[in-house]
Parts: C-alpha cells; structure tokens; sequence
C-alpha cells in the first residue's frame, strides 16, 4: 500500500542522511530533485556532475568551464534537502521557507554581490517570465495568507497543486522561489504521507504552462496533472529501493 510505502521511505531517508549513506534512496533523491530544480533555472551541471559533487565535493576534470554559481547552488541545494529532513516535523512557516532560502543561497557570491537579501524576502521588484507577482511590500501579508488558507485545506496533492502555484505567483524572494518551492513541495507531501513528486527539468515546459494556467484563470489543474505524473516516476524510485 501507499501508505507503507510513504513510511518506509521517510524511515530510510533519515536513517541514510544520518549515516551519510550515498548509494540509496536518500543520495538519489537529493541529487535528482537538485539537478533537476537547478536545470529548470538554467544550471549548465550535467547528471553525472551532480552526482559527483554530491558524493566527493569534486567535479570531474573537463574541458568545460564551470560556472562558479551553479556550483554554489547544487551544493545549496544539498544544504537545503537536508535541512528540510532535519525539520520536517516542524509545521510549514514563513520562518522555515526563510530559512530553506537562506541554506539554498548563503553561498552563493553573485547574489551577495548583486545585493539580494539572502533567507529574507525581496526588496526589489521583479518577475517570473511575463508574469507579474507580489510587491515587496505585500509578501509578507500574502505570504501570510496562504500559509493560514493551507493551514486549513485538506492536505492532498489537489492542495498542494494550488499552494505550489500561489507560491510561484508571489515569488517572495529575489531569486531562488523556485527550487525553495520545489523543495517544500516534496517536503509537504513526504510530511503528509503523500509520496512526492519531483518535476524533472524535461517537463519543463508542461510546468511552466502549470504556473502560467493559475496566474491567467485561477486553475491549478495543469499543474496537478503535472504532479501527478511525477509523482509516478518518483514511485517508480522508491519501489526499486524499498519494495
């Protein structure tokens, strides 16, 4: 059943993390959601320099030059996977989301450089493609509004579907709303006993489509469909490691 599943695998995530363990279900979760929220963003990092990164700290010789913020953020993002294991019994705030954001970006030199305010909300405009979203001096009230309305929602994938497209439509921080919701997406699922999604960077298009549909009519069924459809092949991962 689902539901033994979902346990087992909360179960092994933590015992891997706690142990370093990096050839089961934790390392392999960990880096397929970084490669792939990172490449939705535009990180030039293949898979096998994930994986590499994520198990020495070392990226293979190549002929290829890195881009230093890429590598800033895949080792971020490792932060932020783990530190949203270590609190996962903690209930969704803004103070956590703040935090996620701070682990994700606190070494990351271009954003320091450009004067981004690091694990705090935006302080500058800005945009998510064409779509306009939330003014600096609204994201705390808007934010604040839909932690209180999914407070009380049902928790299934139907609400996560709107809370991850309401999230994106406010874009609270300066750079960095994606992965951050990306990763509270799967956290709030795992959280739930729902088994996540992770929405791979060859989807993009359908969930860019996903956020686009909300901010146009109000509907989060694209991204729902999109969820679903991850968390399938997710499934797939979890059942090859825990049966």
């Amino acid at each position: 059943m689902a539901t033994d599943l979902i346990k087992k695998l909360k179960e092994r995530l933590f015992i891997e993390f706690n142990k370093r363990d990096r050839s089961g279900i934790y390392a392999v979760t960990s880096r397929e959601l970084a490669y792939n929220s990172n490449k939705i963003e535009g990180s030039t990092l293949t898979e096998n320099q994930t994986a590499s990164l994520f198990d020495t700290g070392l990226l293979p010789i190549s002929d290829n030059v890195y881009r230093a913020k890429d590598i800033e953020e895949m080792n971020g993002h490792f932060l932020m996977f783990n530190h949203m294991l270590k609190t996962l019994d903690e209930d969704l705030s803004e103070e956590l989301i703040k935090k996620f954001h701070y682990e994700l970006k606190s070494g990351v030199f271009e954003d320091k450089a450009n004067g981004y305010n690091i694990g705090e909300y935006k302080a500058r405009p800005n945009i998510a493609g064409t779509m306009q979203t939330s003014m600096p001096a609204k994201v705390s009230d808007d934010m604040r509004e839909l932690l209180i309305q999914y407070k009380n929602a049902p928790k299934n994938l139907t609400t996560l579907a709107l809370f991850h497209v309401r999230y994106e439509k406010i874009h609270p921080f300066q750079d960095g709303n994606g992965r951050t919701g990306r990763v509270i997406l799967f956290r709030e699922t795992l959280k739930n006993d729902i088994i996540p999604p992770i929405i791979h960077d060859e989807n993009r298009m359908e969930y860019i489509e996903g956020i686009k549909e909300y901010s146009e009519t109000g509907s989060s069924d694209k991204m729902y469909n999109l969820l679903v459809k991850e968390q399938n092949e997710y499934k797939k991962t979890v059942e090859f490691f825990l049966g």
